[in-house]
C-alpha cells in the first residue's frame, strides 16, 4: 500500500492524470476484500489490483472516463454473467468501488496517509459510499490513530457526527468494516521485525515479511551476511557482536523478534538478551531438544520462567516445512496470525 501511495503522490505532483480506485464494500464472495486499491492512468496502465478480470477492466474503463470528466463516482458491480463469466466468478457477490480522479491539491491527503503509516501509528480512511445527499458520495476522511481528523477529500469537507461515532481505535486492530453507508478502511500500525541471524532462513523471512508490511531490521556478527544484495528491503542491517548489539538495541512493545542464528550458542545469547525486553512477540527456531537445553541454561542464568513461557518455540506454524522458503512461510504465517488475531493457532 505504501508503494502505491508514493506512486500516486508522485503522479499528482507531476500533474499526470491518475484515478484512485478503492474497493469500499463487498457482499458475498468476491476476489478482493474492502481496502484493495488500484491506480489507473489515462493511457490504461495500472498499479495495484482489484482482483483482475472483467470487473477490473470495467473499473479501468470508468476510471479513464472519470479522468476526462473529473467526476468522482461509486461504481457497483455484481459478479454475475456480466462481470463473472470469463473469470469463473459467478457467485452473486457484489463490489462497490470508489473511483476518484486525483489532482495536485489532493496529494497532501495521501502524503499525510503515507507519513502516518511510515511513522508506524496507523490510520483509518472513511469513504462515504451511500448517502441521501449525492454530493457526499465518494467523500474521503483520513483519521489518525487517536481518531482525530488528518485530512479530507474534497479538501476541508467535514465528517458527520455519525461517521465520527463509528470510528474504532486502530490499536484494536480492526478489519475493514461498514457502518451507516461509510466504509472504514484501517491501515494498521506497522510493527518492527528484528531478525537476529542473517543466514538463509533470516534472508527468506526478511524478503517475505517486508511484503507483509513489517519494518525489517537484521542483526548479525558477519558483515558478509548483511549486504544490501542479500537484504535489499531491510530498513536496517546491523553488524556487530550479537550480545553487544542486542544489549543496546531499542526494543519496544511494537517489536517482533526472531532468533534464527547459525548456532546454539548464538541463539542462547540472543534469547538471553531479548527475553525480558518487552517485545510483543519473541520466537526462536530449533528442535525441541535444543530449545529445552537453552531454556534450562537460561533458567540457570537468571532468566525467569515467566519470560521463557512467552517465547514462541519451536518457531513457525506446523505446515510440514522442509525447504528454506517453506520454513519462511511457516514463520511469517505465525507472525501474521499473532499480528492480526493476537494469538497463534495451536499455541496455548
Amino acid at each position: 500500500m505504501r508503494e502505491l501511495l508514493r506512486e500516486l503522490i508522485e503522479a499528482a505532483q507531476r500533474r499526470q492524470p491518475v484515478a484512485y480506485c478503492r474497493l469500499v464494500e463487498t457482499r458475498g464472495s468476491t476476489p478482493q476484500k474492502p481496502g484493495a486499491t488500484m491506480l489507473v492512468y489515462e493511457n490504461g496502465t495500472q498499479a495495484g489490483t482489484l482482483g483482475g478480470g472483467c470487473v477490473e477492466a470495467e473499473v479501468k474503463r470508468r476510471a479513464i472516463a472519470a479522468l476526462s470528466s473529473a467526476d468522482c463516482e461509486i461504481a457497483t458491480f455484481t459478479l454475475d454473467h456480466d462481470y463473472g463469466w470469463d473469470d469463473g466468478l459467478i457467485c452473486g457477490g457484489r463490489m462497490q468501488v470508489l473511483i476518484r480522479p486525483i489532482t495536485v491539491g489532493d496529494s497532501a491527503y495521501f502524503f499525510r496517509m503515507v507519513e502516518a503509516i511510515e511513522a508506524g501509528i496507523g490510520v483509518t480512511e472513511a469513504v462515504v459510499f451511500e448517502s441521501k445527499d449525492p454530493c457526499l458520495r465518494g467523500n474521503c476522511y483520513l483519521f489518525a490513530a487517536d481518531n482525530s481528523l488528518l485530512d479530507s477529500l474534497p479538501v476541508k469537507s467535514a465528517p458527520s457526527s455519525t461517521t465520527l461515532g463509528q470510528l474504532r481505535p486502530v490499536d484494536s486492530r480492526p478489519r475493514a468494516y461498514i457502518a451507516d453507508g461509510v466504509a472504514y478502511l484501517p491501515s494498521l500500525s506497522h510493527y518492527r521485525l528484528i531478525i537476529v541471524g542473517g543466514g538463509h532462513v533470516g534472508q527468506a523471512v526478511a524478503d517475505l515479511a517486508t511484503r507483509l508490511d513489517f519494518d525489517v531490521w537484521v542483526v548479525d556478527d558477519r558483515a558478509d551476511c548483511l549486504t544490501e544484495e542479500r537484504f535489499p528491503t531491510a530498513q536496517r542491517r546491523i553488524h556487530g557482536e550479537i550480545s553487544q548489539v542486542l544489549r543496546e538495541l531499542d526494543v519496544t512493545p511494537e517489536c517482533y523478534c526472531l532468533v534464527v542464528t547459525r548456532g546454539h550458542n548464538h541463539d542462547q545469547e540472543a534469547l538471553y538478551r531479548l527475553a525480558d525486553r518487552g517485545a510483543c512477540y519473541l520466537g526462536m527456531i530449533g528442535s525441541k531438544r535444543k530449545i529445552k537445553l537453552i531454556f534450562e541454561n537460561l533458567l540457570d542464568s537468571g532468566v525467569s520462567q515467566a519470560d521463557l513461557d512467552k517465547v514462541h518455540a519451536p518457531l513457525g506454524i506446523d505446515i510440514g516445512s522442509q525447504t528454506v522458503p517453506e520454513i519462511a512461510v511457516s514463520i511469517c504465517a505465525e507472525l501474521i496470525a499473532h499480528r492480526n488475531l493476537g494469538s497463534v493457532p495451536g499455541r496455548s
